[in-house]
């Protein structure tokens, strides 16, 4: 173990509390139609003044194709050392009931060991990660890092927008780099050192369904009237069949994993199964997460149960995603999901179905240096191997940075484990897990600078 710098991120690790609380403090939902856009504004800022205090130069906001801005900065190496681009994104998801959180979901809060509030794993956790693991390496051998520093900061990732993608592929050369750190994955388990080297892509689109000029009222009308409400819970439960497999034709959903398995008995732990609940599908839990496609519906828009009136509803709207397995097209699985909604639609019901996000999906290819150097870190920061897990959530840039720098390594790491309950309420971060994740990058850039020179 490098004693030295395990001792430099310990030493950090209130700090890191600090900052996190800072930014968890900026509700940057990338929405305007639920939080101002001037808190994203506030959140860029701030991403941008720390790593500028941590020596990088060329610190700038991004003003990207959908309207969101991205961190930009950059630090050149020792003459002759590798280019490692480190990526976070700082804006986060919404945070859906806010009277189920135990703490508000923008004050981060330690209850029981772990750091509770909205980001404080996915993704500004990671954002720490990362800030950590700089000021360690500063703090031990001086302001010289090992290589060459590229850091970029999305603004609108959990939108799925493609701000960033359609800048870097405008500005080729900006994030060119000899390896790529995803700061936007996780462990597989507590204190169990994971690389990501598989991740779904998705696509989004919204339904809508429209039966009758106005709604009217169920006594009179109901039982001859066509309800587009009801129309559209057919359309939406003709998703999946029986078994809960994605039943859309043209998507394969027989698929498996091969690499390290998900115990079922551990899945429902960490997803919070209700006891007599079963699972979904067929198939292993990881063949289910990471081989298959999915279908998940988002949301509906409907009258709220409480307000509701007698009424035969007029229209009906949902937003549903499709998440796609390695070796599928995104795009012909979006055309599949469109054709199969409307084909699906009863009593000739007016529908519409408009297309949002779409992403790739993403394989790695784990036999290069940077991977080599990922797992001696991780095993020195975690005493214990490095194992490699699928994700079955998207980063559609990965793809994007893929075919702009082919040669480059792609490298997925995080502290999002599956107790941070990311995207839900209560998400909270390990503080050991942060830190832990932030001794392994920092050893992780010693050592790729070492077998780059060899």
């Amino acid at each position: 173990m490098s004693q030295p710098l395990a001792d430099a991120v310990r030493s950090l690790m209130d700090r890191a509390r600090t900052d996190l609380a800072e930014l968890v403090a900026f509700p940057s939902v990338a929405d305007p139609r639920q939080f101002p856009a001037e808190e994203c504004e506030k959140a860029a800022r701030w991403v941008a003044d720390a790593f500028a205090a941590e020596g990088l130069t060329n610190l700038q906001l991004l003003d990207t194709p959908d309207g969101t801005q991205s961190v930009y900065g950059e630090l050149p190496g020792p003459e002759g050392a590798p280019t490692v681009l480190l990526y976070s994104h700082y804006d986060v998801q919404p945070p859906l009931d806010e009277d189920a959180w135990l703490s508000p979901a923008f004050e981060l809060t330690e209850r029981d060991g772990r750091w509770y509030g909205r980001g404080a794993a996915d993704c500004k956790g990671n954002i720490l990660m990362h800030l950590t693991a700089l000021r360690a390496l500063r703090q031990v051998y001086g302001d010289a890092y090992p290589v060459g520093l590229k850091i970029i900061v999305e603004g609108s990732e959990e939108q799925g927008t493609g701000g960033l993608e359609r800048y870097a592929e405008a500005h080729p050369e900006l994030l060119a780099a000899d390896v790529i750190v995803i700061g936007d994955a996780g462990n597989f388990a507590p204190g169990l050192p994971t690389v990501t080297t598989s991740l779904r892509g998705m696509t989004v689109v919204e339904v809508s369904i429209t039966t009758l000029a106005g709604n009217l009222h169920s006594g009179a009308f109901g039982g001859a009237a066509p309800d587009a409400l009801q129309s559209l819970v057919r359309v939406l439960a003709s998703l999946h069949d029986e078994n809960g497999d994605v039943a859309v034709a043209g998507l394969s959903a027989d698929q498996t994993w091969e690499g390290v398995q998900y115990p079922e008995e551990k899945f429902r732990a960490d997803a919070k199964v209700l006891d007599g609940v079963s699972l979904t599908g067929t198939g292993t839990v990881a063949d289910r997460l990471w081989a298959r496609p999915s279908v998940t519906v988002l949301g509906i828009d409907a009258p709220p149960v409480i307000g509701a009136t007698s009424s035969v509803q007029a229209a009906a709207k949902a937003l549903v995603s499709l998440r796609v397995p390695p070796g599928m097209d995104s795009a012909a699985a979006q055309d599949a999901l469109v054709a199969h909604l409307e084909a699906q639609v009863p009593l000739g019901a007016k529908v519409t179905v408009e297309r949002q996000g779409n992403g790739s999906a993403f394989l790695a290819d784990t036999t290069g240096p940077a991977y080599e150097a990922m797992g001696a870190a991780m095993a020195e920061a975690f005493g214990t191997p490095m194992v490699s897990s699928g994700e079955g959530g998207s980063i559609p840039l990965c793809n994007t940075l893929r075919s702009l720098y082919p040669q480059a390594e792609i490298v997925l790491i995080g502290v999002e484990e599956p107790t941070t309950q990311i995207h839900a309420v209560n998400e909270s971060v390990d503080p050991r897990e942060l830190e832990l994740m932030a001794l392994s990058e920092a050893l992780f850039l010693r050592r790729y600078a070492e077998l780059r020179s060899v």
